[in-house]
Parts: structure tokens; sequence; C-alpha cells
């Protein structure tokens, strides 16, 4: 049974999604977890969290766990505080940027990183045996409400950056929620550092009525037109449980993940000279270019925070994250962070004294390509298998760290089954558009070219 993917349980309320799979699954974690905890309990701000974590929380408790609930928070705010509270485990009731009929579980360690894929695996046992605690009436847990979760993390955040040289720019900052749990941080964020605040999506709606819950550069439209019309020195946009944020410049202008990415990357590195720098296998080459200039060196990992966290923490790297926004800053906490991410940027723009959009247009910049095929999930090792033979010969490299990444040509093209859908993601990269365009091509046709193989044959 696998029920976690790439970076928790996500499934459609009321399918899957139902308040006995959640009762189930708060069962298994409170069989693998001894008692008596304390185990966190936090959610995001989708219609169904509320509820669906009154389920976690009681079936914890009548486990023999004492519980602590943190309420409704950012995902990082989460794992900041599970140092703080002494929790054994947090349960984060969150779909992160899936749309709004999505909700989901995700499990953190009592060090504030995602559990490891072999404690997911202790669960998903668990639940396939209908595993449940039963204690009696004596050892019934309590449920506890930790009020000040919010404000532990806003404080922490402030003591990583120059709050004072924040403060002296007096930024104009337009900040889009997107109706998610950023609201109850962010815009409070800002206003301590100094900046003036323009809100867009600013109240907590699970159902997202202002934008889709993942910030693309698509999806924030309406945020690069309010920029320059309010005269903003930027635009930041956080996801449904704000463990991302993407930014705007002063012109209207997305800023591409890989750019921000490379930014931030080389700026670590620079501040923290032969840093280490993790990044997924999906990462631009921008980001190694960046780095490797100011004497730093990239690690690669398989696609997913997690990977990246723990490896982040074995080698004691002093910066990593992922082009979608999710970046992870190792000295405030192991987890992708939309709050520390915008007080860094702040903080980066303050220090340089020059507009996000000069010291954006200072990185390295590759065309990069994204294409997706639908797969089945029965057939993605047959897949990958055929695609390995298929595109491995005439290529300067291949990397099979997490699905089959191709150098040749001038660039790469990596094919990778997703964790989380049915489907076959196609990234290509080189210096020019073409060229980008052309490996992307290639590996759809290869994708396809397997998967009509499979099906003449079966």
């Amino acid at each position: 049974m696998r029920l976690f993917g790439t970076n928790g349980i996500r499934e459609v309320v009321g399918e899957k999604f139902t308040a006995s799979f959640v009762s189930q699954v708060s069962a298994a974690i409170a069989s693998v977890v001894p008692p008596p905890g304390p185990i966190a309990v936090g959610w995001d701000g989708r219609t169904s969290s509320p509820e669906f974590s009154r389920i976690v929380s009681s079936t914890l408790a009548l486990a023999g766990h004492r519980v602590i609930e943190l309420g409704l928070l950012p995902t990082p705010a989460i794992q900041f505080n599970v140092g703080p509270v002494g929790a054994r485990l947090a349960v984060i009731v969150t779909a992160s940027h899936n749309p709004p009929e999505f909700n989901g579980l995700k499990c953190i360690a009592s060090d504030g990183l995602e559990v490891p894929r072999a404690v997911e695996e202790q669960i998903e046992a668990a639940v396939e045996k209908g595993a449940a605690r039963t204690v009696p009436f004596a050892s019934v847990g309590e449920i506890s409400t930790d009020a000040f979760a919010g404000e532990r993390y806003l404080s922490g955040i402030l003591g990583q950056v120059d709050g004072a040289a924040i403060a002296g720019r007096r930024f104009k900052v337009a900040l889009d929620c997107g109706n998610g749990a950023s609201v109850v941080t962010s815009p409070a964020l800002l206003r301590r550092l100094g900046c003036r605040v323009v809100s867009l999506n600013g109240h907590v709606d699970g159902t997202f009525p202002g934008r889709a819950s993942e910030p693309t550069e698509a999806s924030v439209a309406d945020l690069r037109k309010l920029v320059p019309a309010v005269g903003a020195d930027l635009g930041i946009a956080h996801d449904g449980d704000a463990d991302r944020a993407v930014f705007v410049d002063a012109t209207g202008a997305f800023v591409p993940g890989e750019s921000m990415l490379a930014l931030l990357a080389r700026d670590a590195a620079q501040r923290n000279p032969g840093g280490i720098v993790v990044v997924p296998v999906s990462a631009s080459q921008a980001v190694e270019d960046a780095v490797a200039a100011v004497g730093g060196s990239v690690v690669y990992t398989k696609v997913g925070s997690p990977s990246i966290t723990h490896e982040m923490q074995a080698r004691h790297a002093v910066f990593g994250g992922e082009d979608n926004g999710g970046l992870v800053f190792p000295r405030f906490q192991l987890a992708r962070d939309g709050g520390m991410s915008a007080a860094a940027v702040l903080d980066l723009l303050a220090r340089r004294g020059v507009p996000l959009r000069d010291l954006v247009a200072s990185v390295p910049r590759y065309a990069l390509v994204r294409e997706a095929v639908a797969c089945p999930a029965e057939l993605r090792a047959p897949v990958l298998d055929r695609l390995s033979k298929s595109l491995a010969e005439g290529a300067a490299r291949v990397v099979a760290l997490d699905g089959l990444k191709v150098y040749r040509d001038g660039g790469w093209v990596l094919l990778r089954p997703s964790g989380t859908e049915a489907i076959f993601r196609i990234s290509a990269e080189s210096k020019d558009a073409a060229s980008a365009r052309a490996l992307a091509d290639r590996g759809v046709a290869a994708v396809r070219a397997a998967l009509d193989e499979l099906r003449r044959a079966a």
C-alpha cells in the first residue's frame, strides 16, 4: 500500500480522503508513535481542514497521546514549533498548493523535518493491517491549545535578518496571500520589518476564490498588475500552506523560480565560502553555474522537499530548494518556508541596495521547457526501463538519480514519473529556446513510444 507521495498524502475530499480514511491513518500514526507523545496538530485554511484536524486530534488522544493543537498556520510555522512545544511528531492537515477539492496529511518528525520514507512505510503498513491502539479511560490523552505558535515563528524569522536595514529602506510590498494560511503570518511579518504592505487575497478562504492555490506566472496575473500600479518595490505570492514564495519585480515581471533559486543559492555560497547547496535533479544548470562562480558546490537529490532537507542535514548545506518557490534556509530551519523566503529576499535587497530586477539579471539564465504525458501508475517502471535503453545511446551523460536525466546537444532532458499524479514529467533545458524545445519534444516522443510498445505487447 502506497499512501504517501512526494510530499505527504493528498487526495480528493469525499472520494478517498474521507472521515473514515483520516481516522484510519491517524490510528496508524498513533500505533507507530509510542504514547504519551505529545503530538502537535496544525492545519491550513482549506474548508475541510478544521474538521479533519479534529478527527486527527481525537483519534490520537483516544489512543493515549497528548495532543497540542497549534491551529491554522503555514506549514513551515508548524514545523518550526515542533521543537519548542516538545512534540515527538506533528501531523499537518494540508494539501499545500493543490486545488480546493483536495486535502491531505503530512507528518513531521521531532527535528522539524518531514519524516523519512521508512516511517511513512511503517504508517502505510499499519493502515493496511488496520492497526489501532486502545487504552483505558484513565489513559486517554488530553488535547490542549498553544496560542503562541505564530508569534514564535515570526520572532524566529525576524532574528534571521537585519530588520533595521530592511526597515530603513521602507520597501513597499504587494503581498498576495492567495486566501491561504499565510494570511495569519506574512502581513504581520512584513509590517514588523517596516514595509508598507498592499494586500491581495488577504483573507482565509479554503475555496481559493482569488486565484489558484499554486502561485505560477499565470495565476499571479493580478499581482503582476498591482505591483507597478501601486508603485511597489516588489510583489510576493504564497501557495495555500505558505511553504512557497514567488516574486514579481517592480515592473510587474514574474521572476522565474529557477532564477530566484540561483540568486539565493549564490548569495548563500558567497556568505559561506565553500558552502554546499542542495537542489533536486530537476533544477536548472543556472544554479550550479551561479554557485560555482563564487566557490561553492551543488549536490543533487531526488525531487521533493523531504529528499532535499534530509540531504541538507547530512551535508550541513548552506542553502537548498526547488524552482517552484520552495526555498530552504537551514540557519532558520530545514523546511521549505515562504515566510522566511520573503524576509530573506528583503534582506538581500537591503544589503545590495539595488532593485530585484537587477539582481535577477546578474544570474545565468537558461531556456527551460516542461511537459507532461499521461501514464498509468502501473506502467511507470516499465516505461522508465524502456527509456533507459532508447535515450541513453549517444548521450554525453546519463543520471538515473530520479527518473532519467540525459545530457546531450548542449543541454539535458529529464523524464521522471510523478510521485503524485498519473503522469510522466518531462523537463528540458538548454541555452537557447529552440534547443530546449527540441530536447523536450524528443523526451515526449520517447515516453509515448514506450507506452505504445507496452500497450501493443499487453
